[in-house]
């Protein structure tokens, strides 16, 4: 099995926190919607026949595509790739672009997940974000998604933010669990060397980031999550039971994939391609490495460890070798006994509270 990224680089303006590849401006819509099925076309020997079981829509804003566009891709993807039975297929989408027009013809088209940016349902984190829309948006477009028969439905938040507080996240916390969705992707705000908040905070332009908060915050969503009856799947992401990202959960799981677009990443199983991260050398610039035993086994560490199935020592062992399952043993013991890492038979995990200092523990397992 495989899946497939599309990487949709148009936003209608740009967020203050933004680190991804966007350009808040269409001008270049057209041309990029020819290379980008050029593309498409000339890289499907790329996943070597497997079915595709997930495609993603991502940016940018996937939303600012209109329907007839989304289902040309669509349409591309279907004829020169083999579509798996009952594929998910997600498209990112901002509040401020949904219409119940355009989720009937996402529906039509057979999009049947929606991954929409909320980040808060409160009107003062919004404009420090400066987002688009505002909080009766907020609202009123997963309202809109669930009346247009949308049921697969994940909502994006953003926690420690300075303009909150823990009464706060908690209201946001309240209101994301009485819709009844069943995925929530929460991230800690991040400040991205580049993005435009951080140089507002470095200008004394924005209030600064507390790490406290997002500890605070943290914890208060873990602890929610698992009273709702959520599942703590991946570092940032929760769901219902069976209602796991297919797409992003093939990425922790070293299943393979197609990256199409600029800044997109592709990975076959053994080497890793990247498309530049620019519109103008889009399709005509793309790089590419092959990953070592010694970086597949620290590729495998770092992305396993930040799900709740943890490492599988036996597969390391199969797939790599003993000398592999032999160092990460060895490695893991003393963090075992600090507290920092968990173990339960063949398999290495991180609680909820561990899985704060994931990256940390990663780089002690590492080769």
């Amino acid at each position: 099995m495989s899946g497939i990224y599309i990487h949709i680089p148009f936003c209608l303006s740009k967020c203050a926190y933004c680190g991804f590849y966007s350009k808040p401006s269409l001008k270049q819509k057209d041309a990029f919607r020819e290379a980008l099925g050029r593309e498409i076309v000339s890289r499907k020997d790329y996943l070597h026949g497997e079915p595709v079981e997930t495609v993603y829509f991502g940016g940018g804003t996937p939303s600012l595509l209109m329907v007839d566009e989304i289902g040309a891709l669509l349409d591309l993807i279907k004829k020169h790739y083999e579509l798996a039975p009952d594929p998910e297929i997600t498209l990112e989408a901002n509040p401020d672009t949904l219409s119940l027009e355009y989720l009937k013809g996402l529906r039509a088209l057979g999009v049947n997940r929606l991954s929409i940016g909320i980040q808060s349902f409160f009107d003062n984190d919004l404009k420090y974000l400066s987002r688009r829309h505002d909080s009766q948006h907020a609202r009123q477009c997963v309202k809109m998604a669930k009346d247009t028969g949308f049921e697969n439905i994940s909502i994006d938040l953003i926690y420690g933010l300075p303009t909150s507080d823990a009464d706060q996240w908690n209201k946001n916390l309240d209101l994301f669990f009485e819709m009844n969705v069943p995925h929530l992707s929460a991230y800690a705000l991040t400040l991205e060397p580049n993005s435009i908040l951080t140089k507002q905070i470095d200008l004394g332009k924005a209030l600064p980031v507390n790490e406290e908060d997002a500890v605070r915050d943290y914890e208060i969503l873990c602890r929610r999550a698992a009273e709702n009856g959520f599942l703590h799947y991946e570092i940032s992401n929760f769901c219902k039971p069976q209602h796991q990202s297919r797409h992003n959960s093939s990425y922790w799981s070293h299943i393979p994939y197609a990256g199409f677009g600029p800044s997109a990443h592709s990975f076959d199983g053994v080497s890793r391609q990247w498309n530049s991260s620019s519109l103008d050398w889009y399709n005509q610039k793309i790089e590419s490495e092959s990953l070592t035993p010694e970086q597949q086994y620290n590729e495998y560490v770092m992305l396993k460890l930040r799900t709740m199935w943890g490492i599988d020592l036996k597969y390391i062992k199969r797939e790599l070798g003993e000398r592999f399952s032999t160092h990460c043993e060895r490695q893991a013991e003393p963090l075992i006994t600090q507290g920092r890492l968990s173990k339960t038979r063949e398999f290495l995990y991180l609680t909820d509270n561990q899985m704060l200092f994931a990256d940390g523990v990663a780089e002690m397992l590492f080769w």
